[in-house]
């Protein structure tokens, strides 16, 4: 056995490894039936992914040789990755891939925002974010394609749910939009606020974090990473156990009435309910600031009155509350307040305490903003809270 020291040149050699590497190693079966895609490398965190090589009678450092060339050089051909046996490459490309994303078109703003339109192996179409700011870039990726909860401003809503994105389809865009940097520029923060609700998605979206996060994968501290959900209420704590990462709160209104109509999740967790678990001991005690999202509707959410009970139902939740003007987009029933109108509604949060910014649309021009995600294939604009420590 490779584990017992045999050379792993001679394993390869034998028709039996390769059947049973691609059965450890998570290979095309039977069960699954035709048309099913490959597993990706990129699926896996390093933990599993030493696992299964291991499993496979092969050293766990031969994941961390492949880790790094998916990572650190960014290489998504098998046949390149030259530390590797040759018997050992030939094996991992019959039975897997490591590419799970292509770029299909790439449009930039008039503000040097980038919007990435992806397409997966079984031709859905998705949207990731990349917005350049003077001393950070933020990507915004995308965890499904479409989305369930029908939130009556987003476009992304309209859409409908198709499918979850897997592990792979998540960092792909990651690598996808680190190809169009130059020189010392890198992507410094992410945040999951592209199509999709994450936290229907919560065992891809924690193991794509896995990768984000090991030094041996792509190496963003817990801390430059942002999860925005619209209320999964059981899923937050599971969420959190992931590390430092920061929460958001896609809140924007301040009575159960209007969030209702805006964020139809509320009949199911009412805002009681999400912010009560806010203020448990176990997320206060993080030491984390929560992101409130709240997106400014004219006559909608808008008034001075939304703004003191806003301020009133975070009192005890340690936050900031980011303010995003809608974004008009074909099927929206909603328009922006006036500058006037934000600028005064922003006033009148800060006055009561709480850390407040009214975000630049960034993207508007091409649907890369806030709510405008949607997949037409040159559409969707996605707005970004960010994080601290940039």
């Amino acid at each position: 056995m490779a584990g017992s020291g045999t050379p792993i040149a001679l394993f390869c050699e034998s028709a039996q490894f390769s059947q049973r590497f691609g059965l450890l190693m998570g290979g095309i079966l039977r069960s699954e039936g035709a048309g099913k895609p490959r597993p990706n490398l990129k699926g896996y965190s390093r933990e599993a992914l030493r696992e299964r090589f291991a499993n496979a009678g092969l050293p766990p450092y031969r994941a961390d040789q492949v880790m790094a060339w998916l990572y650190g050089r960014g290489i998504d051909d098998i046949h390149a990755m030259t530390d590797l046996p040759q018997e050992l490459r030939e094996s991992l490309a019959k039975f897997w891939d490591c590419r799970a994303l292509e770029l299909r078109n790439l449009q930039t703003s008039s503000d040097g925002t980038r919007k990435l339109v992806l397409e997966t192996h079984d031709h859905e179409v998705l949207e990731a974010v990349l917005i350049p700011e003077e001393r950070r870039t933020t990507l915004c990726v995308s965890t499904q394609v479409g989305c369930p909860l029908a939130c009556s401003f987003c476009a992304t809503g309209k859409m409908g749910l198709k499918r979850n994105l897997g592990v792979a389809e998540i960092v792909d865009q990651f690598l996808r939009a680190r190809e169009l940097l130059s020189g010392d520029d890198a992507i410094t923060n992410i945040v999951f606020m592209g199509m999709g609700e994450p936290l229907l998605n919560l065992a891809a979206v924690k193991e794509s974090i896995r990768i984000f996060t090991d030094p041996r994968g792509l190496g963003m501290a817990p801390r430059r990473i942002t999860v925005s959900t619209s209320g999964i209420v059981p899923q937050i704590r599971p969420l959190l156990e992931i590390g430092p990462i920061n929460l958001a709160i896609s809140l924007h209104a301040s009575t159960d009435a209007v969030r209702d109509e805006l964020v139809p999740l509320n009949k199911r967790f009412p805002l009681k309910v999400l912010l009560g678990a806010l203020r448990e001991e176990e997320l206060i005690s993080r030491k984390r600031p929560v992101f409130f999202e709240y997106t400014l509707m004219k006559d909608t959410n808008d008034s001075l009155e939304d703004a003191r009970r806003l301020s009133h139902i975070l009192e005890g939740i340690p936050g900031k509350v980011n303010l995003i003007p809608m974004n008009p987009h074909p099927d929206a029933r909603y328009q922006p307040p006036s500058r006037e109108t934000c600028d005064a509604f922003a006033a009148e949060v800060h006055r009561s305490g709480l850390r407040v910014t009214l975000r630049r649309n960034r993207g508007r021009d091409i649907d890369a903003a806030c709510g405008q995600l949607a997949a037409r294939s040159l559409s969707e604009e996605n707005s970004i809270v960010q994080p601290p420590g940039g």
